[in-house]
C-alpha cells in the first residue's frame, strides 16, 4: 500500500492534470521520497530505458542509502532493457546498490562493479531478453512476491497516460512492457517537463509459446500495434510527477578516420547498386552507436542514394539531418538516443518527424526474423577483429567487460549484408598506435566468423563474401589492418600456415602459443608491437 503520508502532501499541478485523465491514477500521486519505505532488500526491479528511464524514484532510494551509510545493505536485481542515465545507474553502482543487471550496460562505475565482482551481470541478445524475462529465466530462485510475477517493481517513464490506463512513453520503448506485464507493482513517473509522444510508438504484445504469432511487417513503416503500453491499473501503486530531461551527453564526435571509413563504405555500397546486388536506394539500414556510425550516417546525407529506410536499434544525432534532407524516408527502432540539442530541435519540429519514425518494443526491433525478411544492411562497431573475422565487442583482454553487446549480434547474424566498422589502431597509455584493432585471435567472441561479412578501417575495406578462412586472413590484414602492424600479422599469419600445414590442421591456422602475444605484449608493455614471434 502507498504510505497515507504521501496520499495527503501531493496536489497534481496542471500540466499533470493534462497528461493524467484518470482520476484513480491522480489519487495515487506521490513524492519519490516517500515511497522509498516500500523497497526491501533483494528486491528484483524493472526498469523502463535506454531513455525514458525513471529518474526521480532510483536518485530518491540512492539518496536515502547514502544519507544513512547503507551502501551494500540495500541491493536490488536490476533488468532494464538497455542502459539508463549515469545520474541514477552509475550512482546505484557507487553505492553498491546493484546486486545483479540485466541484459545490458554501458558506464563506468556499473563495470567497474562487474570487473570487481561486485555485480553479477550477463549479457544477452536483446531480441531475446524480453521473452527470457517473461519465461522467468531471471527469476527462477526468487523465493518472494506474487507468484508468476518476475519483478517485484517495474518503475517506468510515460509522457502521458491515456484514459484506460495505458502508458505512452518517451524516446525510448526497449524491454517495458515486459517489464510491466511481469511486475507485482508499478510506479509510473509522468514527465512533463518532455512533450506527450503519442503517435509515436507501435506496441505489440508478444505471447509465449506456442501462442506466438507472426510479426507482420514487410516495410519499416508498417504499423502493427497501438500508439499505448497496456498496464493493469490496480497493479498502479503510485504516479510521480519529473520535469528532468534525460541526461544523454554528446555523441562521440567525428573523426578523420571515421570519416574515411565512411567513405569506403559509400563507396561499397555503390558498388553494390551497379553490381545489381542492392536497389537503388539501398536496403533498410541498421546502424549501431559510436563516431563511426555517426560518420557514416552523415556521409549518407551527402551521397548520392535517395529514399533510403531505416530499421535499427537506436537513431543518433545524424539520423536527423539524414530525415530533414529528404533523403531518409522512414526509420523504425527502439530507441532515440539524440545529444541535449539534436532532441531540443526534435521536440521543436515535432511535427515535421512524428510521421517518419516509430519506436518499437526491442522484441520487434532486433527480431531476426524481420531482419532477414527485409534484407537489413547491419553496421556495428567491435574492440577488435581478428584475421578471420570473430569479432569482439565487449570484453577486453578476453576478460574486462566494458559494455554489453545489446543487439548488433541480433543484426549482423541475420542481414543481408553485415558489417563491421572500427579503426585500425587505437591508442594506449603510451603508443598512439599502440593497440591494434586487428588480432590474430580474438580474446572473446560476440561474432563469428560466420556472420560477417565486411570489416572495413580507415586503411580500406574487407570483402569476405564466399572466401574461407585462408582467404580472408591475408585480405583483412592487406585492406584493413594499421600500416605499423601488417608486416607483423602477416608474418604470424604465414608461420601459423606453415606449421598447420605439416601438421595437417590448415583450415583456419594459428600458432597457440603466439595467438595471444600481442595482447600479453600489451599488458606487459603498453603495446601490441612486437620486436618479433617467437
Amino acid at each position: 500500500m502507498l504510505p497515507t503520508k504521501a496520499l495527503r502532501s501531493v496536489q497534481p499541478s496542471a500540466a499533470l492534470k493534462a497528461r493524467v485523465p484518470r482520476e484513480s491514477y491522480l489519487r495515487k500521486l506521490a513524492r519519490p521520497e516517500d515511497l522509498v519505505p516500500l523497497f526491501k532488500n533483494h528486491d528484483y526491479c524493472g526498469w523502463s530505458g535506454c531513455v525514458g528511464y525513471p529518474k526521480e524514484t532510483p536518485a530518491a532510494l540512492a539518496e536515502h542509502v547514502e544519507k544513512n551509510n547503507l551502501q551494500g545493505k540495500m541491493r536490488f536485481s536490476l533488468f532494464v532493457g538497455a542502459s539508463t542515465g549515469p545520474e541514477v545507474e552509475e550512482r546505484w553502482a557507487r553505492n553498491l546498490m546493484i546486486e545483479r543487471r540485466f541484459p545490458h550496460q554501458v558506464g563506468k562505475a556499473i563495470s567497474k562493479g562487474i570487473n570487481a565482482g561486485e555485480i553479477d551481470f550477463a549479457d544477452k541478445h536483446l531480441s531475446m531478453f524480453a521473452q527470457d524475462l517473461t519465461y522467468g529465466y531471471y527469476s527462477r530462485d526468487k523465493k518472494h512476491g506474487e507468484p508468476g510475477k518476475m519483478l517485484d517493481w517495474a518503475w517506468v517513464e510515460a509522457t502521458e497516460i491515456l484514459p484506460d490506463g495505458s502508458i505512452v512513453p518517451g524516446a525510448s520503448v526497449g524491454a517495458t512492457p515486459e517489464i510491466l506485464a511481469s511486475a507485482e507493482k508499478i510506479i509510473v513517473e509522468v514527465n512533463t517537463g518532455l512533450p506527450s509522444m503519442k503517435g509515436l510508438h507501435d506496441i505489440v504484445i508478444s505471447q509465449d509459446p506456442p501462442h506466438r504469432l507472426p510479426y507482420l511487417v514487410t516495410h519499416p513503416a508498417d504499423r502493427i500495434g497501438t500508439v499505448s503500453i497496456p498496464v493493469d491499473p490496480e497493479r498502479v501503486v503510485a504516479i510521480v510527477e519529473t520535469n528532468k530531461p534525460d541526461n544523454t551527453g554528446k555523441n562521440a564526435p567525428e573523426t578523420e578516420d571515421s570519416k574515411k571509413i565512411a567513405g569506403h563504405l559509400i563507396n561499397f555500397f555503390e558498388e553494390e547498386v551497379a553490381a545489381g546486388r542492392m536497389p537503388k536506394n539501398l536496403l533498410p539500414l541498421q546502424s549501431g552507436i559510436g563516431n563511426v556510425a555517426n560518420s557514416i550516417i552523415g556521409g549518407l546525407k551527402e551521397s548520392k542514394f535517395e529514399r533510403m529506410q531505416v530499421w535499427t536499434e537506436v537513431l543518433q544525432d545524424t539520423f536527423l539531418p539524414l530525415l530533414k534532407s529528404g533523403k531518409l524516408d522512414f526509420a523504425t527502432a527502439t530507441s532515440i538516443r539524440f545529444s541535449p540539442d539534436i532532441f531540443k530541435e526534435f521536440y521543436r519540429d515535432w511535427d515535421d518527424y512524428v510521421d517518419k519514425l516509430l519506436l518499437r518494443p526491442q522484441q520487434v526491433a532486433n527480431s531476426p526474423e524481420i531482419i532477414r525478411r527485409l534484407g537489413v544492411i547491419a553496421m556495428n562497431t567491435p574492440l577488435e577483429v581478428d584475421i578471420y573475422a570473430h569479432a569482439n565487442s565487449t570484453n577486453a583482454l578476453g576478460s574486462r567487460m566494458l559494455n554489453g553487446i545489446g543487439g548488433s549480434a541480433d543484426f549482423l547474424r541475420n542481414a543481408k549484408l553485415s558489417i563491421m566498422h572500427t579503426p585500425s589502431a587505437r591508442p594506449s597509455k603510451t603508443d598512439p598506435t599502440g593497440i591494434s584493432c586487428i588480432v590474430p585471435f580474438a580474446t572473446h567472441v560476440d561474432q563469428t566468423e560466420h556472420d560477417l561479412d565486411v570489416i572495413v578501417t580507415e586503411q580500406g575495406l574487407a570483402d569476405l563474401r564466399g572466401l574461407s578462412p585462408r582467404q580472408r586472413a591475408p585480405i583483412i590484414i592487406e585492406k584493413c589492418a594499421h600500416p605499423e602492424y601488417r608486416e607483423q600479422l602477416l608474418e604470424y599469419y604465414d608461420r601459423s600456415l606453415h606449421e598447420c600445414l605439416k601438421k595437417g590442421a590448415a583450415h583456419e591456422p594459428h600458432m597457440l602459443r603466439n595467438a595471444f602475444r600481442m595482447h600479453l605484449n600489451l599488458e606487459e608493455k603498453g603495446t601490441m608491437k612486437l620486436s618479433g614471434w617467437s
